[in-house]
């Protein structure tokens, strides 16, 4: 028996970072743009320099990392490509919050002042999520990280923003927008938030007698910029009312009533009042009808009209309104409380204003048409593919992209407006012009902007760099199905136009998001968020990231619950006690497992379902079945290889001679094809047990296992399920006969060589805890085993091994409890206020209960009248 130097129990918080540190150091992430070998490619969806790890965040990289550890392994030239998002509203918030702490505002230091003291931020604070990515175990290239910021990204985004301003394609325009009273810049629809709030609907009678007209509304301190009522043109109601005028109540103005197609005549009272300035549908109206914008709100939502609410917040106009409209008698309804769709930032959840700005814009016609043909030929896979259907609605119905943010951290617009209203776009290579009259635009490109240029611009587009040749397209993109429509569409927009046409990815994987067990969203106001670093402190990263993965369909949400993280460190454990048994038993890589003739068919039983199982990993692997591949992985290993190939090699083992030295070599080689098969779920835990197996370098640098292309033994599995099956009926017959499980009992088998199992009898008797029988063997039980080749009769002798007066005590308390549940089920299955009233599942499952209780009772009362008089 040879000895093993591994501990006695798997601890990884003793090893993990060292091991880490260790493959990093010596290079085995590092790309290398010159080799020969294919190219596989992940740029990490980068997270923002302000953030933390959470749960999203671990799930997504334990699925990068899973695919590019096993690409390295199958002998692809990998990079995955890290980096940060400078995050414009986020990062600027908490450095103005820092300010004001100081009793200091940005306008107080300047915007050149300010942005040094963001960068100043990001040195000492940002990016601590990168370490974290270290704690998961994330096998990236640091040598190529990058920053949306840097100086090569910054040339990129300008880059592409004079060429699209060129074709025509970014243009500035007054159009709605939303807008953070609170963040004071524009927002795109990825930064609100919407959720269902209580709020009120207000019915305003405008006019008076026969041409009186009443709307509905939210929002009534709007009312002040209101310039038409709008009715649909063959609303009999209104006909005669288009084209005449109405005096707007507290104003004294005179607007006209329009007929316009997009008003529902069913909805409400059938009438709109339309706010140009402050709704973008009644934008799109009053483009339609030439009306005026009238914006009666400054930046920070304060009323700019002139009257009695001047100087207001909206919020104190919105009361004072509606009691000065009261006080007229023009309130014909009031709803109190209105739940209704509010939009707030996501940065700060301030509720969001509509409103009507100059701002600079993508026309993203042409290039959405791009984004969706890309998937419709071809070119990128979505996975799951479902989901293309939701790719296609949002790229064929996309709406102009505002791009400008009136922030100072981000990418200041290069755009400079000089005399006689001349504007010149300044390309990266380009002066621009000077002179007193010439100022840059003051805003900054929405962050999205430069993100949709990540694919490129961390491999040095526009230069044409070897990174660039060799890695793009990049292989995967995987990211969660919330952002398909924000990030996904937009870097293939810019993608497919910067590099002619290429694809900015091969395949688009989709996951679902992380829930609690219940099925609820992770919210702090629910106090079920799950953090991943107390799992990685609790459980380690190798259970953490099974967890994950083994709840990986894609597409779907996942449900999380902190008892699954400690049944992927229970199976760490199980690996790390079973590969330090079979190495203590001589378990080897060292020698060639020998020609099939010679082994067993408990040897040849395993080697074919390790060749299964590594045919089933590829194909779950290429079609990014996460979950399943690891519940593939999970069964065999705990299922086939711990719980029975070991036990049968134990026995194997302990004839000696050649075919224990076979079966070492089995043990040896099929432990390592699980352990490099599990590598790119599990690292840690699988490095440290393969370099004791084999004494090679490290299971990163290793090849994928392949199939062995052995005709499969169907005998042989046949000949191991029927010893399964033997031994497992003798198990659960000894518990019913209430022995413990390690207790010996002297039995007799009958049929075995019928059933085609003489060579397994050994195996039999000593996994079944089975004696010979002596010469005074006299049966007290038996039972029969029904086998594919035949029946095997087990007869045993329990004289004396089974305290009778203890054991009917526990059966009687089990008989007890087992008729109290029959009598509780059909109870309700007998009222039939019950059967009537609940749902079909609830009834059903109901019944499933009285039937195993029915079925225990049967037992129970058979195993009680067998048992001998005391």
């Amino acid at each position: 028996m040879q000895t093993t130097d591994l501990p006695q129990a798997w601890e990884p918080a003793a090893v993990e970072a060292e091991l880490y540190q260790g493959w990093v150091d010596a290079g085995y992430f590092t790309a290398d743009s010159s080799s020969e070998k294919p190219p596989f490619t992940i740029v990490l969806p980068p997270p923002n320099v302000t953030g933390s790890l959470h749960m999203g965040h671990a799930l997504n990289h334990t699925v990068m990392d899973a695919l590019t550890r096993r690409k390295r392994m199958q002998g692809f030239e990998v990079l995955w490509l890290p980096g940060m998002d400078h995050a414009g509203i986020a990062t600027q918030n908490v450095v103005e919050r820092q300010l004001a702490g100081e009793g200091l505002s940005r306008h107080d230091l300047g915007r050149e002042k300010f942005v040094e003291r963001v960068w100043e931020w990001k040195a000492e604070y940002g990016g601590k999520i990168l370490d974290q990515m270290r704690r998961l175990g994330d096998g990236i290239d640091w040598s190529r990280e990058r920053f949306t910021m840097d100086e090569g990204l910054s040339r990129a985004v300008q880059t592409i923003f004079k060429q699209l301003f060129e074709d025509g394609l970014i243009y500035r325009a007054e159009r709605i927008i939303n807008w953070c009273p609170r963040c004071r810049t524009a927002l795109s629809d990825i930064e609100v938030d919407h959720s269902d709030d209580d709020g009120e609907l207000i019915s305003i009678r405008y006019g008076d007698g026969d041409n009186a007209i009443v709307v509905a509304t939210t929002r009534a301190e709007t009312m002040l910029g209101d310039t038409a009522v709008a009715v649909h043109p063959e609303d009999e109601r209104y006909k005669h009312l288009i084209g005449t005028y109405v005096v707007l109540p507290l104003t004294g103005r005179e607007i006209p009533i329009v007929g316009d197609e997009h008003v529902d005549p069913e909805f409400g009272t059938g009438a709109v009042k339309v706010t140009p300035a402050h709704d973008p549908n009644d934008f799109e109206i009053g483009q339609r009808h030439s009306l005026p914008s009238i914006t009666i709100m400054d930046e920070a939502a304060v009323i700019t009209a002139h009257g009695p609410f001047l100087g207001l917040d909206r919020f104190e106009a919105r009361p004072a309104v509606v009691a000065a409209l009261r006080a007229e008698g023009r309130i014909v309804a009031e709803k109190r409380p209105y739940l209704h769709s509010v939009g707030h930032c996501s940065r700060c959840d301030t509720v969001v204003e509509p409103r009507l700005s100059m701002q600079w814009w993508v026309n993203v016609q042409p290039l959405a048409q791009a984004a969706g043909d890309a998937v419709r030929d071809g070119r990128t896979e979505v996975h799951p593919p479902e989901l293309a259907k939701r790719y296609f609605d949002w790229v064929d119905n996309m709406h102009d992209w505002t791009i400008s943010r009136q922030l100072w951290w981000g990418h200041r617009i290069p755009v400079w407006y000089g005399p006689n209203d001349k504007v010149v776009c300044v390309g990266p290579d380009e002066e621009p012009p000077t002179g007193d009259d010439w100022t840059q635009d003051p805003d900054v490109l929405d962050t999205w902007f430069s993100s949709a240029l990540w694919p490129i611009s961390t491999l040095g587009w526009p230069t044409k760099t070897s990174d660039l040749a060799k890695f793009y397209p990049t292989s995967v993109l995987s990211t969660g199905y919330d952002i398909l429509f924000f990030w996904v569409a937009r870097m293939m927009m810019f993608g497919l136009y910067a590099m002619d046409g290429v694809q900015p990815f091969d395949h688009i994987y989709l996951h679902g998001l992380i829930r609690d067990a219940q099925g609820k969203k992770m919210s702090k106001s629910r106090g079920n968020v799950i953090d991943p670093l107390d799992w990685l402190d609790r459980f380690g990263a190798d259970a953490t990231r099974f967890t994950l993965a083994r709840g990986a369909n894609p597409g779907s949400d996942m449900a999380l619950a902190e008892e699954w993280a400690g049944g992927s460190r229970n199976f760490c454990t199980k690996l790390w006690n079973a590969s330090r048994f079979a190495l203590m038993n001589g378990a080897t890589t060292a020698v060639d497992v020998p020609d099939r003739a010679e082994l067993t068919d408990a040897d040849r039983w395993i080697l074919d379902q390790a060749d299964a199982l590594v045919s089933e990993v590829d194909t779950l692997f290429d079609d990014f079945q996460f979950a399943k591949l690891c519940d593939a992985l999970y069964h065999f290993t705990w299922d086939l290889y711990c719980d029975w190939y070991l036990e049968l090699a134990k026995v194997q083992i302990a004839e000696g001679g050649a075919r224990a030295n076979a079966t070492r070599a089995v043990l040896g080689h099929v432990l390592d094809k699980v352990l490099r098969l599990l590598h790119p779920v599990i690292p840690f835990v699988t490095e440290v047990l393969w370099k004791s197996l084999t004494g090679k370098e490290s299971i990163v640098i290793t090849d994928w296992p392949t199939t062995s292309g052995a005709t499969p033994d169907p005998d042989a599995t046949r000949r191991v399920e029927g010893v399964q099956k033997l031994i497992t009926e003798i198990r659960r017959f000894r518990a019913d006969q209430g022995l413990k499980p390690g207790q010996k009992v002297p039995a007799r088998l009958s049929g075995v060589d019928g059933a085609g199992l003489s060579a397994h009898a050994s195996a039999v008797t000593a996994l079944a805890r089975l004696d010979a029988p002596g010469e005074a063997f006299e049966p007290s039980a038996s039972l029969e085993v029904p086998l594919a080749g035949g029946t095997v009769t087990v007869e045993l002798d329990l004289s004396g091994t089974v305290d009778l007066v203890a054991e009917r005590k526990r059966l009687t308390k089990d008989l007890t409890a087992a008729e109290k549940e029959l009598a509780q089920c059909e109870a309700k299955l007998g009222n039939p206020k019950f059967t009537d009233k609940a749902p079909a599942d609830v009834v059903a499952k109901i019944q499933g209960r009285r039937d195993v209780a029915a079925a225990e009772i049967e037992r129970i009362t058979a195993r009680i009248a067998a048992l001998p008089a005391s």
